[in-house]
Parts: structure tokens; C-alpha cells; sequence
């Protein structure tokens, strides 16, 4: 949004994992209306300063129009008129519809090009085999071949066809003008030899003088190019997946306390002020405080932190969240709009929105490439007719310009390098969405890694023993993983686990007791043993040593959970889990770091706990104590000291940071709400894959550029043999296959990408 339209920001205050948190947010302020309208027709930047220069002249509103993600946001202090916005919109020449309505018809706006792309590529297929294939030459194939040829010229690329006379209008030239124009002109040439020349006598072959016909050359550019837009539109489709990744993670329906009952309802009833009832295994309604009952929330889905954070009475507690333990009653004090769900919707809206639209390669090129063909087409014509060759001396040539020119292989140049690219990357574990994905790959300059679930493992295992001087570490691990086999909570099947490792079968356990946020307790062995925290400790009565002390503070500082075992009236040891970093990170920070990059751990942790995990992979730039809802901020900061950042993430609290970001990396093992949110999404759980995307991406990039080159290479070669008159269309034709031949050839040799480690 441009200054002039920006609104007041708000804050609203959080509570997760324990501490107080503000969101603050860009939202409209009670004194402004806003409009959000998703605009279909345009193809290139300048269409969406067209349609923001008519919103503009509508009294009093402020408008902003993203070409990237098709939508035109306005702002005015008056009520805004939807119908008088998409009537403006209409008298540009473009359409426009409310937001709510384009993403209810999503899936019919990809259905219409694939059909148009399969429909043409069934005509297309017997046109161009007869055309290269003299044996399939029939009795009167040229007419058959009039016949299919008419609806893929005129009805499949219609697209092009409107985009050119829109573009004319605004008095611009793209490379749907060229394809236009030259699959008419081959269109019409050929008709032209049909009716006034020999080309139309029943018999006549390709192979005995007859004058050419092209409607293969008309037929095969359209179904190249409506191949590319429909990959395109299948991209676009997806660039609201984030948001509504976003909404899917919220809860459904709620059970309300009523009078005294328990009663069922949809969320959108639940009020401010009621209480509903969270059973274990079920996701929180919405934020609130608890009433009633402990239990561990699992906030892994909103907040990437495998640890789960105990609460009880007076605690507050966030929606979406996982009811890991026992059953809450929980009082509401945010719903709808209101609540961090929500709010961290908004966020990732706002980045995704925000980001510049990057045309493609080949468009830009096009811009100066286009209207010099042309002017070279016309001077063609006129120079022929000037000197007297004749008609269809002058005609012949002028097409032969546009036909070399016809760009075909520009068209293939981009996609054909993706789609190997990104075919390549999936046997690798690496998914790139688009493009203008690959433009990223080569800018950046700084690298942001989330820690839990990225560098880390997001997995609670079992660190350390710390055992008094009197105690064997084996027996604590027999009589702790024992006892805590009974328990369901994360911790305790992180020593359970570590516990079978090193002594297989384990013990039984009898009078086992558990108290959420406190610990456990039973009979193991002859032992009534506890596992837990120093409260159960205290209030059992059992001493806690200096030494065991410092171990269990030691252990906290460095953000991890340390749990204090006891038999006997004594604690007996400290038993350490957190989560590690996963064995390939410092390998990957140091090929990261090779390709010119300056990793930065972004985390929640403290600075002592995030300084040990960034030592142990090798990043010396570490940000410390960032609020989930921060770390968009902390992207923003960085881009505005002049650095082009990549964030790798995997947790919700990721997306809106992900988004924002030059390039958006996802770890597969994240949620699906980071993974829609991103640029590049790495099915693997290996940070090994970030370089490998990158050394991926740029190869691709590169490919492209290299198709690009040799695609306007031989144009610039052939096109004044072709104003000389030596080149005739079909020859023009052959030069153009063989481009795309080369582009494609150039393409395939990125199956054979290996990543350099």
C-alpha cells in the first residue's frame, strides 16, 4: 500500500508457551473502508498500473494493484461501492470480481485453459503430422488440415489474441502481440495459397512444388504457449494456499458449558466470556484461560516448539493448539478475527501481498524485442512494394519475418528448463514453485534458519544423565524409563525410549500415579520411585542436592527440560532432554556458507541456549528471544539494512516470516501452512537440501538464461536474411523448429543435475 493509504497499526497481547506477547498488525482503522477485488486480463505490470490508475481517479479511494497475485486492494474514508470499483476495472478493459467470489471459483477459472490446452493439442497433433510427414498427405489434407487448424487459431489462442488488442490499446507491444499476429499471419498466409494459388488442387504434396501452407506453424506456437499459461494458472492457484492452510488448523465446532450442560455448537456461536470443554487429543476452540484441569498443550502446530508447555488454572492457552494431557475447561477471551490464528493469517496476507511483481525473463526482453519486429515486419513490406516486387513478393517476406521471429522458443525457453528443473528436484526432494522462484535463488545474500524442526530435529530425546556420586546411570535409566513407560506425556517417552535402548526390556511398574505439570510416581523394583519436577520433590519431602541443582539449572538455561529423579527420600539424578541439531546441519551451514551466504539462527530461545546450538553447526549471527509473531519483523529489519533474505521455517509461526522473505524455504516435515507459504519446499527432512535447492535453482536460472540467448541468437541471424527475401516462410518455419530443438535439447541436460557436496 502506498503511504498515502496506510492505515493505523493496532497490537493486540498474546499469551504463548508462558510468555506475554504483542502482535502488531496493519489493520484498518474504524474511520476507513476497505475493498479487496481480484482482477482477471492482465499480463504484464503495466495492465496493473492501468487498473490502479482508474481505481485512483474515483473520489476519495486509494488503491493498490498486485500484478503478482491479481488482486487490487482500495482504501477510502467514505463506503466504498464494490459495483462502482468493478465498473471502473471493466472500463479499462479488464475484469473484476469480489474476493470471496474468485476463490469460490478457483477450480473452475484452472479447468477452462486446461481444457482449451487439451482440446487444441488434440487438433494440433494430425495437423503438424501431416504436415512433416508425406506419407499422411491424403487427398485434400491441406483442407483437413484448414479445417482443425481454424478453431486452434481462433478459439484456442484467443487469449493472446484479446491480450494483444487490449495491450494496443493501452499502446504497448508483448509477446502475446507476437504470437498473435504470427499465427494469424501463418493462418491467413496459407489461406491466402489456397484459394488464389495451387496449394487447394486435390493431390497436391509438400513434395512436389506445390506453394506452402503453415497451419502447422500457426497450430504448434498456440498449443506451446497455452501449455505455459495453464502451468502458470495452476501456480497462481495455489498462492492462497497459506491462508486457507491457515483456516483449516482452527477448530470446528466447540463443546460450550451452557447452564450446566455440555453442548456441542459451531465455533462461529462460541462468545466471548463462555467456557468449553478441551478433552485430551483435541485442539483448543480458540485463545482463552484456563478454568479448570491441567494438562501439556502441544503448541508444535502454531509455534514450531516441539516442547509442550504445561498449564493449569489461570494460564492462558491459544487456539489451534494440541491438548496433549488432561481435560480443560477453558474460559474464551478472543474469538473470530481476534484470536493469534487469525492475527498470524492477517500477517502472512499482508507479506504475501506486499511482495513486487517479478515478470518473467522473456517478457522483459520481449518489451524491447517485440515492437522492433514489428517495425521491421511493416518496413519489410513496404520496402518490397516500394521497389516494385509485387505483392506477394513483399507479403511473403513480411510473414517469413514474423514466422522466424514467432517466439516459440521463447516460449519453450522457460518452461521446458522448469519443468525439467523441477522434475530433477523432486527426485531430489525439492519443490519449486515457479519462476520467479529461481530470479531469488541467485540474489540472496543472507540466509535465516528457524532452529526447532529445522537445524534441530524436533524431536525430545534423552541428552544427558546427571547422576549423584552414589548412584549408577544405568539403574536410573532402568527404574526412570520404567516408570515413565506408563506415562503418555513427550518427556517421558523420550527417557522411555532412551531407556529400552540401553537396557532392553523393561520393568514393570505398579501404583503408578501422575500429576499434570508435576511428574509421576510408582513402585519399580521394590522402589517408590518419582520422576518429575522440584514442586513433586518438595512436596513429598525429598532432598535435593547443591550439585543435582546446579545440573537441573544448568540444563534450563540452555532451554532444555530437565527432569529429577527420586527413590529413597533423595533425588538421585537429572535427567536432560531437549532436542538436537539433526547430524547433516553443520555440513549444510558450511555449503550454505559457500555459496556466499551469512546464515542467521533465528529462534525463541534464549541467547545462552541459542548460542550452544548455533556453535555446534557453525553460525556465528545469532537473534535470540523472538516472539513467534517477531520473527516477520526480524525478516523486515534485515531487508531494510539493504540484505536480500532467504528463511528456511516449518512451523506456523514461520509462515508470515516465510512469506515475507526475498525466497521462502520449507522443511517437509514442517505443516502445511509453512510449506504453502513458501518459495521452495524440501520434501526432505535434511538441511542438506537447502543448498542442494539453491545450487538447483541457480542451475536452472542459468539454463534459462542460456535458452533465452540462443532463442533470440538466431532471430537476431536470421531475421535480415529473411526482410532480404531469402528466406522463404517454410524455411523461416524450419529455423524456428530448430531453435525450439536446441532450447529443449539445452533443457534436459539439467536431468543429469547432481548436487556438489
Amino acid at each position: 500500500m502506498r503511504s498515502g493509504g496506510t492505515p493505523a497499526a493496532a497490537g493486540c497481547e498474546y499469551t504463548l508457551g508462558g510468555y506475554k506477547i504483542a502482535i502488531v498488525t496493519d489493520q484498518v482503522s474504524h474511520e476507513q473502508h476497505e475493498v479487496q477485488l481480484h482482477i482477471t486480463g492482465m499480463t504484464c505490470a503495466s495492465c496493473a498500473a492501468h487498473v490502479e490508475k482508474a481505481l485512483n481517479q474515483i473520489a476519495g479511494v486509494d488503491a493498490s494493484v498486485n500484478y503478482a497475485t491479481e488482486r487490487a486492494t482500495v482504501y477510502s474514508l467514505n463506503e466504498l461501492d464494490e459495483s462502482q470499483l468493478i465498473q471502473a476495472v471493466i472500463q479499462t478493459g479488464y475484469s473484476a470480481e469480489s474476493l470471496q467470489s474468485q476463490q469460490q471459483q478457483q477450480q473452475q477459472q484452472l479447468t477452462a485453459p486446461r481444457n482449451r490446452l487439451l482440446a487444441c493439442s488434440v487438433l494440433t497433433v494430425p495437423v503438424v503430422a501431416m504436415a512433416m510427414i508425406p506419407a499422411l498427405q491424403v487427398a485434400n489434407w491441406q483442407w483437413w488440415s484448414l479445417a482443425l487448424a481454424t478453431p486452434v487459431v481462433f478459439w484456442g489462442a484467443y487469449p493472446f489474441h484479446r491480450a494483444t488488442w487490449m495491450n494496443l490499446r493501452h499502446g504497448t507491444a508483448t509477446m502475446d502481440t507476437l504470437i498473435s499476429l504470427g499465427t494469424l499471419s501463418a493462418y491467413f498466409w496459407s489461406l491466402y495459397e489456397l484459394l488464389a494459388n495451387k496449394a487447394g488442387m486435390t493431390g497436391m504434396t509438400g513434395m512436389n512444388g506445390m506453394p506452402e501452407v503453415y497451419f502447422e506453424v500457426a497450430t504448434a506456437v498456440t498449443v506451446f504457449l497455452l501449455a505455459g499459461r495453464y502451468f502458470e494458472a495452476r501456480a497462481k492457484q495455489r498462492s492462497g494456499a497459506a491462508l486457507r492452510a491457515l483456516a483449516d488448523l482452527g477448530a470446528r465446532d466447540v463443546a460450550v458449558l451452557r447452564n450446566g450442560e455440555e453442548l456441542r455448537i459451531p465455533i462461529e456461536e462460541l462468545q466471548v466470556g463462555e467456557q468449553f470443554v478441551v478433552r485430551p487429543g483435541e485442539k483448543l476452540s480458540t485463545d482463552g484461560i484456563v478454568v479448570e484441569g491441567r494438562s501439556a498443550i502441544d503448541m508444535s502446530l502454531l509455534t514450531g516448539e516441539s516442547i509442550p508447555v504445561e498449564v493449569g488454572p489461570g494460564d492462558s492457552v491459544t487456539g489451534a493448539t494440541l491438548n496433549a494431557g488432561g481435560r480443560l475447561i477453558v474460559e474464551a477471551t478472543r474469538v473470530g478475527s481476534d484470536t493469534a490464528l487469525a492475527q498470524i493469517s492477517k500477517l502472512v496476507e499482508q507479506a504475501q501481498s506486499g511482495k513486487a511483481p517479478v515478470q518473467r525473463l522473456a517478457d522483459r526482453v520481449a518489451g524491447v524485442f517485440v515492437p522492433v519486429v514489428l517495425l521491421i515486419a511493416v518496413l519489410t513490406l513496404a520496402y518490397w512494394l516500394l521497389t516494385g516486387a509485387g505483392a506477394e513478393t513483399a507479403f511473403s517476406a513480411a510473414v517469413a519475418v514474423l514466422i522466424i521471429a514467432c517466439p516459440c522458443a521463447l516460449g519453450l525457453a522457460t518452461p521446458t528448463a522448469l519443468l525439467v528443473g523441477t522434475g530433477r528436484g523432486a527426485q531430489l526432494g525439492i519443490l519449486i514453485k515457479g519462476p520467479e522462484i529461481l530470479e531469488s535463488t541467485r540474489q540472496i545474500d543472507t540466509i535465516v534458519l528457524d532452529k526447532t524442526g529445522t537445524i534441530t530435529s524436533a524431536k525430545m530425546v534423552l541428552l544427558q544423565v546427571v547422576a549423584a556420586d552414589s548412584t549408577d546411570s544405568d539403574q536410573v535409566l532402568r527404574l526412570v524409563g520404567a516408570l515413565e513407560a506408563a506415562s503418555e506425556h513427550p518427556v517421558g517417552r523420550a527417557i522411555t525410549s532412551a531407556a529400552f535402548d540401553k537396557t532392553g526390556v523393561l520393568l514393570g511398574v505398579t501404583e503408578f500415579w501422575s500429576e499434570q505439570g508435576k511428574g509421576v510416581t510408582g513402585q519399580v523394583d521394590g522402589h517408590q520411585v518419582f520422576a518429575g519436577t522440584q514442586v513433586l520433590m518438595a512436596e513429598n519431602a525429598i532432598e535435593l542436592t547443591a550439585e543435582l541443582n546446579a545440573a537441573q539449572n544448568a540444563a534450563e538455561l540452555l532451554g532444555r527440560t530437565a527432569v529429577l529423579a527420586a527413590w529413597g527420600g533423595v533425588v538421585r539424578a537429572v535427567l536432560v532432554v531437549g532436542d538436537t541439531p539433526r547430524p547433516s546441519s553443520s555440513q549444510a551451514i558450511s555449503r550454505l556458507q559457500e555459496l556466499g551466504l551469512v546464515p542467521v539462527l533465528l529462534t525463541g530461545d534464549n541467547a545462552t541456549a541459542a548460542q550452544t546450538v548455533a556453535d555446534q553447526v557453525g553460525i556465528t549471527q545469532v537473534i535470540s528471544r523472538v516472539l513467534p509473531e517477531q520473527k516477520f519483523e526480524k525478516i523486515k529489519e534485515l531487508q531494510a539494512q539493504g540484505k536480500v533474505v532467504a528463511m528456511v521455517g516449518d512451523g506456523v509461526n514461520d509462515a508470515a516470516a516465510l512469506a515475507q522473505a526475498d525466497l521462502g524455504i520449507a522443511m517437509g516435515s514442517g505443516t502445511d501452512v509453512a510449506i504453502a507459504a513458501s518459495d521452495l519446499t524440501l520434501v526432505r527432512s535434511d538441511l542438506n537440501a537447502v543448498a542442494d535447492a539453491l545450487q538447483l535453482s541457480r542451475r536452472t536460472l542459468r539454463t534459462i538464461k542460456v535458452n533465452l540467448f540462443w532463442a533470440f541468437g538466431y532471430n537476431v541471424a536470421a531475421i535480415p536474411l529473411a526482410a532480404a527475401g531469402l528466406l522463404d516462410p517454410m524455411i523461416a518455419a524450419a529455423a524456428m523448429v530448430l531453435s525450439s530443438v536446441f532450447v529443449l535439447s539445452n533443457s534436459l541436460r539439467l536431468r543429469r543435475f547432481t548436487p556438489a557436496i
